[in-house]
């Protein structure tokens, strides 16, 4: 298959270099210090950012996954000062899976997010969300966090966006009177987010990515990666980069039925097993969006997944 367009592609720059000088209090702005955690991997870039916000008082801001040097690293930068609350921007484990032996170690910090892990449909006969593994799905919220909601830190106010997609519960957190926004998994500069149905929704990632890029941020501060500098452009360039792949879809299944892994191969000819695996995810992800416009008539497998496909004809 042709590569991204060009018109696409030069907006779309990964940034694959990024010293993230993993466990070490990096100040990213006034009042915000990023430490990365040590779990750096194909799946994960450099490891999780976890972001301490405020200055004589702090929230913590994705804990990370439950490491041990992590959390030392983490009450090292704290200090001692205190800690009002732990927000996460969803319940994959690299983001959450820290939080409650943090919360523990700080007196019983309050942890927030946008509710408990679910999927993001439900799921059908014998289907099993190939992501449940990732998941934290024990983890209950002392306060559920929804859009429009506002936490304050001394005088740092985020505004909470809620951007399911990536997964049902994501959240982004605003700087209210400045350009940041953390964007979580959402938006990340290093590559496109994982959206694997039932876990995520393509549907709902296309919805967020639009109401983001309307949110007024300008830099955005991603879970994964460094910063990005214009994030309104580069999440426009990402929403076009997905919706060029619908298209390239489509195309493939001008010629008739095709099942995932014939079209898994026609888009990423070149990729490896590990690749395969999350562009399936992706391509079923691609098709039950298209299935919900009517564009395809899927077909299932016996464990309830996306098989194969075929066009919808106009009538």
């Amino acid at each position: 298959m042709s590569d991204t367009p060009p018109h696409i592609a030069d907006n779309l720059a990964f940034q694959r270099r990024f010293d993230a000088q993993t466990g070490v209090p990096v100040a990213v702005s006034d009042g915000i210090v990023r430490v990365t955690a040590p779990n750096a991997s194909p799946y994960t870039f450099t490891g999780t950012n976890t972001f301490l916000i405020g200055r004589d008082a702090l929230c913590v801001l994705d804990p990370g996954p439950d490491d041990k040097a992590h959390l030392k690293a983490l009450l090292s930068a704290i200090g001692g000062r205190p800690l009002e609350a732990i927000l996460l921007t969803h319940t994959h484990k690299d983001h959450s899976r820290l939080a409650g032996k943090l919360s523990r170690a700080t007196g019983g910090t309050p942890i927030w997010f946008g509710g408990k892990h679910r999927t993001s449909r439900p799921l059908r006969r014998f289907e099993i969300n190939p992501l449940i593994a990732s998941c934290d799905w024990s983890l209950k919220p002392d306060r559920t966090l929804a859009d429009g909601d506002a936490v304050s830190i001394e005088d740092i106010r985020l505004e909470v966006i809620a951007t399911p997609g990536h997964c049902a519960n994501h959240l982004c957190y605003g700087v209210q009177g400045s350009p940041l926004l953390f964007s979580g998994d959402h938006v990340m500069g290093w590559n496109s987010t994982l959206v694997a149905v039932p876990d995520g929704s393509m549907a709902d990632y296309f919805a967020s990515m639009r109401k983001i890029i309307d949110a007024g941020y300008e830099t955005f501060l991603p879970a994964h990666g460094g910063p990005i500098a214009d994030g309104p452009a580069f999440a426009r360039a990402l929403l076009m980069h997905r919706e060029f792949r619908n298209q390239q879809i489509l195309a493939i299944l001008e010629s008739g039925r095709k099942t995932v892994g014939q079209i898994v191969t026609k888009l990423y000819p070149r990729a490896n097993v590990a690749i395969k695996r999350a562009a399936a995810m992706t391509v079923a992800a691609h098709l039950e969006y298209l299935a919900g416009l009517d564009r395809v008539e899927l077909e299932f497998g016996p464990t309830g997944w996306v098989h194969a496909a075929k066009l919808i004809q106009p009538s």
